[in-house]
């Protein structure tokens, strides 16, 4: 487990790392994960030990809320004062994300040949 932990802090530190030195506006993590997505293609996926300590982590997902939490009851006046802007974002992103996922669902269905339907058609 403690070999699986390090090696996705080294990927999220790798991120920080070439997020900083480039000057990028993508959040340190993001990259780290896109490079250890990378790395498990290479690899043809995750070993045991890193299946085993992402699943643990992922069921503890919750707690990771929590700063998050506390975020919006730290800037809680900011969130007041910019309302308008936070609805619209929330509102176009999740519509965004309900067709891209339409889309991908779609093009997944044609990949994999739906079952022809009852009755000939």
């Amino acid at each position: 487990m403690i070999a699986a932990l390090t090696l996705l802090l080294v990927f999220q530190l790798a991120g920080e790392v070439i997020a900083r030195a480039l000057g990028l506006p993508i959040p340190g993590p993001v990259i780290g994960m896109a490079l250890l997505f990378v790395a498990l293609l290479v690899r043809r996926g995750p070993g045991e030990d890193l299946r085993r300590t992402s699943g643990q982590l992922l069921q503890h997902l919750s707690l990771l809320f929590v700063p998050a939490g506390t975020g919006i009851v730290l800037y809680g006046d900011r969130i007041a004062a910019e309302w308008l802007p936070l609805l619209v974002s929330l509102f176009i992103s999740t519509l965004l994300t309900l067709a891209v996922t339409a889309l991908v669902l779609k093009a997944l269905g044609r990949r994999r040949g739906k079952p022809e339907e009852e009755g000939g058609r």
